[in-house]
This record gives structure tokens, sequence and C-alpha cells, in this order.
């Protein structure tokens, strides 16, 4: 298994050790736990006893031919690891192997890390903001807001670490601000902003101006039916040109479409919810294309999002010390983008259940992971 290409991308991670000291390369260490965490591991325990696991794997790699590390070795490595630096190599090697396709949807949005609230520091919880190409369904990469900020200064801060040139960048209404738009624009790419009180003028104007889509009865063909699992989902969408409002708006730079997308919703046993969700984009929009914009966003939350919380458990855990819960965040967002290549038809649980169990298919994970992203 060739890994150089691999290594030669991670190569700027500065090890934080003095080199008189080093009794385990910081390649094999982040290697092996690379190797854990798409295997199931969720902390350092579980990285040092995969690791002893397969001890004889991974002699067969050239690694830990002293042995194995004990788990506080790999903790305080990983959490020394400058996260900058780890997540522009991240950043970097996505860029190199992921292509954007003109017009590919790429949802940003925020995710509070729940477990790794300090109680000795009572420092805030961590909060990343990840940039995700809804198509091929992998995470471009990620960014954490600064202390006493929020995800409207970080998400400049992203898009210039980011390829997006010919991508339409959906963001939730915290994102709707024109700084934002133009940061995009002078990416090369488009916005598409969900619109509310945040921007109260401008939410109001869009509401307007759509007023009679709302009332007008839609052609079948323009209605989206869904029914499964105790419910029932009606969803239609309509766009226009911005014409009449850029004269108003003139800050909202190279405005040209307003949308609105309505979903009727019918739970079983519960009262039916009519709602209404605006939207501006600088990219002229088909009602085809913006209907499935604004479904593909939420590819950011069921398949990214709720896959971490229910698959990897990021919110339940508690590592917090140093650089340590940025640094393993990075970690679990590789090795999903890397179970995600591999090609088999099990869920991503039984995926990591089997690679913890065989390092036959971790080997297929990370050999999938590997040619697709990066030809390693």
């Amino acid at each position: 298994m060739c890994l150089e290409n691999f290594t030669l991308h991670f190569s700027a991670i500065q090890d934080p050790r003095q080199s008189a000291k080093i009794a385990y390369p910081l390649f094999d260490i982040l290697f092996a736990s690379l190797c854990a965490v798409i295997a199931g591991a969720e902390g350092w325990n579980d990285i040092q006893e995969y690791t002893e696991g397969h001890h004889d794997w991974f002699l067969k790699q050239g690694m830990f031919k002293d042995g194995v590390p004990v788990d506080d070795t790999f903790a305080r490595i990983i959490s020394r690891i400058n996260p900058e630096q780890f997540n522009h190599c991240f950043i970097n090697w996505m860029r190199s192997v992921h292509e954007l396709t003109q017009g590919e949807l790429v949802a940003i949005d925020g995710k509070v890390l729940r477990g790794s609230y300090s109680p000795e520091e009572r420092f805030s919880p961590l909060h990343l903001v990840s940039a995700y190409a809804t198509t091929n369904k992998l995470v471009m990469g990620q960014i954490r807001t600064q202390k006493k900020s929020n995800e409207i200064m970080a998400i400049p801060e992203l898009i210039k670490l980011l390829d997006l040139k010919g991508a339409l960048v959906s963001i939730d209404a915290m994102g709707c601000q024109t700084q934002i738009a133009q940061e995009l624009l002078d990416a090369g790419a488009d916005y598409l902003f969900s619109v509310k009180d945040n921007q109260k003028h401008l939410h109001r104007a869009v509401q307007k101006a759509l007023e009679a889509q709302r009332i007008v009865p839609s052609v079948r063909e323009k209605v989206s039916l869904e029914q499964a699992h105790g419910r029932i989902e009606i969803r239609e969408s309509h766009v226009i040109s911005a014409d009449t409002l850029r004269a108003e708006f003139p800050a909202w730079p190279e405005l040209k479409t307003l949308g609105v997308a309505i979903g009727y919703r019918q739970e079983k046993g519960q009262s039916p919810s009519l709602e209404y969700r605006y939207y501006i984009s600088s990219a002229t929009l088909t009602e085809e294309i913006f209907a499935q914009a604004v479904r593909h966003h939420w590819c950011i939350e069921n398949n990214l999002h709720w896959v971490l919380d229910a698959t990897f458990h990021e919110d339940d855990c508690q590592i917090y010390r140093e650089n340590a819960a940025e640094n393993i965040a990075i970690l679990r967002r590789i090795a999903l983008n890397m179970l995600k290549q591999e090609g088999s038809k099990l869920s991503i649980r039984k995926k990591r259940m089997r690679a913890w169990m065989k390092t036959q298919f971790l080997e297929q994970v990370l050999q999938a992971g590997f040619h697709n992203l990066g030809d390693i």
C-alpha cells in the first residue's frame, strides 16, 4: 500500500516535540489515529487498542517497530499539533483531488461539538463551520469560529481557503450578509442565501415580490409529493427575476433571482404545517434548479452533521484539552470522506465495524480513499 502522496500532503504539519525526545514518528501517530477513527475509535484508549490489536499489520507498513504508545502519548501528540496547519493540509488535499463542476452546490453551515466544553477552563464548546460538496458528498474543508465570535466572521475566512470557482454556494439566514456575498463573487462562485428577519427589510421586500407566486395554484408538474413513515410532504418552488429589487437594495451585489420554497407537512397525529422559505441568489436559476439546490442544502445536515453525531458520536466526545477537539474533528472528516469512497453498499456504521475487525477491509477503505482522493 503506497502512502507517499498522503504523506506529502500532510508533511507541512510540524512536529511540536523536541527532536531529541521523539520516540514515535508523527506520521505513525497520525496514520494510526486515522485508521482507528475509520474503524470506530472515539477516544484515545480506542486508538491505542486498535493499534495494539493490529500491531502486526502496522509493522508491515513499517510503523511502531518499538511497540505501540500508550493512550496518553496519542492524546499528547495529537492535542499539540497546530490545528491551522492540519486544517490547511486537509483543505489543500481536498482541493487537489476534488474539482467542482460548474454550478455544483456547496453547502456551508456550522456545527457545535457539545462534548468539547472545557469545565476546568470554562471555554465554550468548539464551533466548526464546514463546506460540503453535495454532489459527491465530501467535506471540502472547515474552520473554527474564534472565541466570542460567530459564523458571520468565520465564513469569509473559510471562503478564502477553498477553491469555489463555478460553484453555487448555499448558506442559511445567519450568513445572509452583503460582505459574504461579495467574498463569494470574488472567489468566482454564486451565492444562494436564505432570507429571514435578520435582514428585515430585504425579507419583507422579497415576500412582497413573490406574493403572487404564493397564491396562484401550481400545476401538478411543479409540485413534489412524498409520503413515507406516516408523513406526507408537499413541496413547490417559484423563482422570479430580482430586477424589481435591484434598485431598492443596491448593496446586494449581482442580485439576479428571488425564490420561495413552499412546504406543506402532515405527520400522523399532529397538526399540519405550512412553511414559506425565501431566498436570494446571484445566479439566474430556473425553478427546477432552485428547488434542487434548496433541497440539497440539507445534505450538510443529513449526510454530514447527523452522520457525525449518530455514527461517530461527535457530540458525545468529551475530548477538549489544547487542540485535541479540533484535530480529532479533522480526523473524523477525513475518515468520513474515505469511508464514503469505499464502494460496498454497507452503511457507514457497518463499514467502521468491519474495518475494526479486519485490516483487509480497512485496506479497501484506504485504497478507495487514497485512489479516488489523490491516486495514492
